[in-house]
């Protein structure tokens, strides 16, 4: 395994931009941008390898993989005890728990979010 191999490279469509940006979260800030998708990965490959052979070079440890992650399905989130009440009150009024009334907004939210943004997302990892 190659150490790009550790890292997430994502290549998405940017209505902004209108062009492909390929990024690579947690190795380096910026991406790569062009209007071909899979130049944009290739370009985004050769990117991350640069960024990791002149830390390398330099003595410079590399950040924590973001590539092959296992997730436990749960994370915190504080959100204050005014939203706390109304979300825990809206579940009891639609019979769900709190947590199923939480993961069906969240997963609506980021349907939506993804949808208005226009955004195409293709995220490629070693997994």
């Amino acid at each position: 395994m190659k150490p790009s191999d550790r890292y997430l490279k994502i290549v998405e469509w940017s209505e902004e931009d209108q062009s492909y940006v390929g990024t690579c979260p947690g190795l380096f800030f910026g991406g790569v941008h062009g209007q071909n998708e899979t130049e944009v990965y290739r370009e985004l490959c050769v990117a991350v390898e640069d960024v990791i052979a002149q830390s390398l070079s330099e003595g410079r440890e590399l950040p924590p993989s973001t590539a092959a992650k296992d997730y436990s399905g749960k994370f915190v989130v504080r959100v204050g005890e005014d939203l706390h009440k109304a979300l825990s009150i809206h579940a009891l009024l639609n019979e769900m728990s709190l947590n199923k009334l939480c993961v069906n907004l969240l997963r609506r939210g980021v349907r939506r979010t993804f949808r208005n943004a226009g955004s195409h997302h293709k995220i490629v990892s070693s997994k």
